[in-house]
Formats: structure tokens, sequence, C-alpha cells
């Protein structure tokens, strides 16, 4: 909507267009003011060569190389071509006596008939010469064009790398997400797109494997019974300790009590599980670490496991196009109720009356007075209001390869990876490999996320971990030997950026009827969002409902009309399977 167009008074204020800025779809009176060209904010997806344009305009230092082809070594032919010889021999006989001269005769008509049978002889042993040096020839030639064939393959397999101006050329064929983070299918984001409706605006897709690095290596984490029992890296043992553990601590008994006190850790060495079976559950399952009380580190586990199989034999989902897309769909859905979005738009002020402590108006970019009775503003604007924004940072790393980390028989994995503190970073390091199948990353490339706490700046945090795991020029130093399975990175981006987790506002006396609310965290899930937007919705319309369905448009009853019978009883069945069936999602499945 064009600036000048807008009203002078709206309900609700919001400046920016995150996840949890779009959770408030109820009211017909909401303006969503954005400061920049793009919806989401930080949560935002950008195609290749957008993104390139956000790190000009953030002016984020990045590290950017393509790989070069190098030069095949010419193969040296040794062609041997073999010579003729020749032989001559001749004999004569004569006789004194005449009766001799007549077998004289004789004689030199079968020397001269031995003779001509001789230089027969040569002529064929000439030609068969003569016919092995073609054939040498012959084999001499046949090995040039092997050694041809065999440069055109070498420069054809060459050809097929993937450099960065082909990156830039198919850049549309990106979606590179600012934040990583994957959803629970039991996550109270997947709950609310299911009752809202939003689910209807995008599709998702399984995360196929979970895999952690342990001692070095990659391994694949057995998660559900199908897993366990087919894992080949458990022993029979093993598989029976770890099916146990999952079965028993799926509810709560007076054992898990007992240890309420204590390290999360503590507890499954009690629980006489091996070294392996500890760091999976610890690591990869209940994805926390060996300080945190076993109550937490059972709720993640339980967690963990009760979204197993809602929508396949994997408990994350990934939104096809990226997480982009998630801010998105509220806000097609927003657009429902009324909400109205101005692009390149911004607030400068506040208006606040002192007596009654409550912002009475705003002062847009363009100098316009909008009245309203709440204003919500994401922490990262605050700086620009003239307040104090304390925070901390996380680290990112985003990679595009030219190979998985651990390649299998599918090209289409979407992998979820733990490395645990201390394997190669000082904080917990959360890694996402995206596939081409994921419309996030052109095909014959992956697209990596990395995420952890910063410690130091992304790169000092991030890049040994990137040397380790993958081919880059740092580890094409002299001296060092590559792995020739890892993958190449064809191109690398890292990043600090605000942790929502943290409250970015202290002291700071802000009006009643102004809400901050956070940007993304550094957790895997959105369950920190999701609550904090309803904490605040209903902090400004305690009575209406949070995010409630739209109607779908065979249920919407024009003035005059009345619901047909075999219309609300096809509502009311739909209403009644998609309850069994635990929500309608469209997920897009891929054999692997």
């Amino acid at each position: 909507m064009a600036a000048e167009d807008l009203p002078s008074e709206f309900d609700v204020v919001i400046l920016g267009t995150g996840t949890v800025h779009l959770s408030f779809l109820s009211g017909d009176n909401f303006l969503f003011h954005l400061r920049r060209s793009y919806y989401a904010a930080n949560w935002a997806s950008f195609t290749f060569n957008a993104l390139l344009t956000w790190i000009q305009e953030q002016q984020v230092s990045s590290c950017l190389w393509a790989s070069t082809p190098q030069v095949s070594p010419q193969s040296h032919l040794c062609v041997l071509i073999g010579g003729a010889s020749a032989r001559a021999r001749q004999g004569l006989a004569e006789e004194e006596s005449a009766e001799a001269e007549e077998e004289s005769a004789e004689a030199e008509e079968e020397s001269a008939e031995a003779e001509e049978e001789s230089a027969e002889a040569e002529e064929e042993s000439a030609e068969a010469e003569e016919e092995s040096a073609e054939a040498e020839e012959e084999s001499a030639e046949a090995e040039e064009e092997s050694a041809e064939a065999e440069e055109k393959s070498a420069e054809a397999e060459e050809e097929k790398k993937i450099n960065y101006a082909q990156l830039v050329k198919e850049g549309r064929r990106f979606n590179i997400d600012l934040v990583s983070k994957l959803l629970f299918s039991r996550g109270s984001l997947v709950d609310l797109l299911i009752r809202s409706n939003v689910s209807r605006y995008t599709e998702f897709k399984n995360v196929t494997r979970i895999l952690t690095y342990h001692h070095g290596n990659l391994q694949q984490v057995p998660c559900s019974r199908a897993d366990v029992f087919a894992s080949r890296q458990l022993s029979v043992v093993e598989k029976r300790k770890l099916m146990r553990f999952l079965t028993s601590c799926i509810e709560e008994t007076e054992m898990d009590q007992a240890y309420s006190n204590q390290p999360y850790s503590k507890y499954l060495q009690d629980q006489q599980l091996g070294e392996n079976l500890q760091h999976f559950l610890l690591h990869s399952i209940a994805m926390v670490t060996e300080d945190t009380p076993t109550e937490a580190g059972l709720a993640s586990t339980r967690h963990f496991l009760r979204s197993l199989g809602r929508y396949g034999n994997s408990p994350f989902l990934f939104p096809v196009y990226g997480l982009g897309e998630i801010p998105q769909c509220f806000c097609r859905m927003s657009a429902v109720f009324g909400g109205i979005y101005c692009l390149r738009h911004s607030v400068c002020c506040l208006i606040v009356d002192r007596d009654a402590n409550r912002c009475k108006a705003v002062i847009d970019s363009r100098g316009q007075r909008i009245s309203c009775s709440h204003f919500v503003v994401e922490d990262g604007y605050l700086e620009a209001l003239g307040c104090l924004f304390v925070c901390r940072l996380l680290s990112r790393a985003i990679l595009i390869t030219d190979s998985s980390v651990l390649p299998s028989d599918s090209e289409q994995q979407v992998s979820m990876v733990t490395i645990p503190p201390g394997e190669v970073c000082q904080s917990a390091v959360k890694m996402v490999e995206l596939c081409s199948s994921t419309m996030t990353c052109m095909p014959g490339t992956y697209l990596v996320h990395l995420t952890c706490q910063s410690v130091g700046s992304a790169f000092e945090d991030l890049s040994q971990l990137v040397t380790k795991m993958f081919q880059t020029p740092e580890s094409q130093e002299p001296g060092t030997t590559i792995d020739p399975r890892r993958p190449t990175v064809l191109w690398s981006l890292y990043f600090n950026m605000a942790d929502g987790s943290v409250p970015g506002v202290e002291g700071q006396g802000l009006p009643s009827n102004v809400h901050v609310c956070s940007g993304p965290e550094g957790s895997l899930d959105h369950e920190h969002s999701i609550k904090q937007a309803e904490l605040i919705f209903q902090r400004i319309l305690p009575d209406e409902e949070f995010c409630p369905p739209a109607p779908n448009p065979e249920d919407i009853i024009y003035d005059g009309e009345s619901p047909t019978p075999s219309a609300e009883e096809d509502s009311v069945k739909e209403a009644g399977q998609q309850e069994e069936s635990g929500g309608d999602l469209n997920i897009r499945y891929t054999t692997v």
C-alpha cells in the first residue's frame, strides 16, 4: 500500500514482520511497517544475488571463493614403429662333360625355379613386415585416440564443477535463510500452522537423517525403532539397552525424580548405557549439554520421541523454499483479516502521554502522524528509537558445497548434524544440510547452515570446523592431507547476529502499551518465539482467540444465504478426520 494512502489511526502498529510479529492475525485494523524492502527481517530468505546485496548493505565481511579448474596432465605417448630387412640367396653349378651339360641345364632350370620361389618368399616376408608395421602404427593411433578421449573426459569432468560464475547465473534457484531452524512435528509452530490454516500456503519436507560428529567421524544416529534395529554400528546388546531406555523414558517415574538436582549426563551413566549411546542421547536426541539438569534433559528427550512418526520416520520438518516462507504465509493470512503492509517505511519517533505512560501515536519516516492503541516493535529497532540495546550474539556460517558431508545412495538427503562442544569448537554447533529437493539450492549443490553461541567472531568460532569437515583453500595448504571424499566449499559466508533468547532492554521505562519482541534465538525449534507471540497477543487482545483459523472458501456464508445440510456434514466430517490424523500439513516426500 502506498504511504500517501495510509489512514491516520490504527488499533495496533507493528514495526517489522518476523515470525513473532506475524502471529498477530486477529483484528481488522493492524498496520505493519517494514523499513526494509523485504519481508521477515532477520527471519528472511534470499536468493543468492539478493544475499550478495544484503551483504553489501550490512557491511558483513564474507569469504568468497570459486573453485578454479586444474590443468590435467598431458599423456606422453610413445609410438614404436618397426622397419623391414631383405635377404638374397644365389647358387650356380657347371659340369664339364657333355652329358653333364644337360644335367647342368636341368640344374640351371631347377636353380632358376628355386630362385623364383626364394624371391616370392622374400616378397611375402616383406609384405608381412609391412603389415606388422601398419598394425603397430594403428596401435599407436589407437593409443593416441584413447589418450585424447581421457583428456576430453577429464576436461568434461572439470567443466561439470560448479564455479562462482554459475552460482551467480543460477542465483534465483537459491533460497538462503538468515536463521537456521527446524520444526518439531509436535511443536508449537506446527500446531499453530494447522489451527490457523496457514499451513495451506506452504509445503514441508522431512529431515531424512540425524547425524553426529563423534571421535572425528560422522555417524548416523538411530532414533526410531526401525533405525535402531537396522543400525550396523550398534551391537545387539546396545540395541536392547537403547530401546529399553527410549521406551521407559516416555513416562515419568520415581527414579527420574531422584535425579532432579543432578545433571542429565550422570543420569545416563547410571542407566548402564555405553559411551556411544550416552553420546547419541545427550547430544543428538535431547540436544543438551552435560550440565543440563535431568528434568530438562528428559523433557527434551520426550519431546523428540513424541515428534517421531507424526509425519514420517523423523521428528523434524523443513519448509520447502526455506524458513522465510513461514513469515510470508502469515502475511497472506493476516491480509485476510485486514492487515496493511507498507514496505520501505519506518517509524521515526513515538508520541507518549507521560501522565498515562502510554504511546498515543507514532511519526513515520514521511512525517505522518498515526494514532494507535498499541505499538509492537522488534528489539533490533530500539537503538534507532534511543533505547539501550543489550544482547549476546550467535555465530552463523552459510556454505554452498558440491556434495554431502556423508554420501549415501540418495542425493536428496536432508540432514541434521550435531557437533558437541569440545570436539572442534568451544560451543555446541548445530548444522543443517539441505539438498536441492528443498528448493533452497541448485541441483548439484548442497546448502549448509552452521549455528553456535558466539565466543569470538563467527569466522573464529566456525572456520576450524569447516576446514576439518570440508575442502577449503585453508585445507589445501602444502603439507596437509586432504580426504578426497570431503565436500568442496564453493562459497561461504560468516556473520554474527543477535541472540533473541536474552532480554535486550533493561531499565528503559517504556510506555505500558509498547511491546518489545525479540528476534531469532539459537535454539533449533520455534518454541520461544511462539510463546512470546502468544504472551504479547494476550496483553493486547485478552478477549480474542490467538491465531484463529481463516474460513475455507466453501464455508463462507453470504448475506441472504443459509448453509446446506450437506456442507455442514462435510465440514464436520473433515474436522473429525483432521483431528484423527493429527493435523493437515502438506508434506513433500522423497524416496531415499
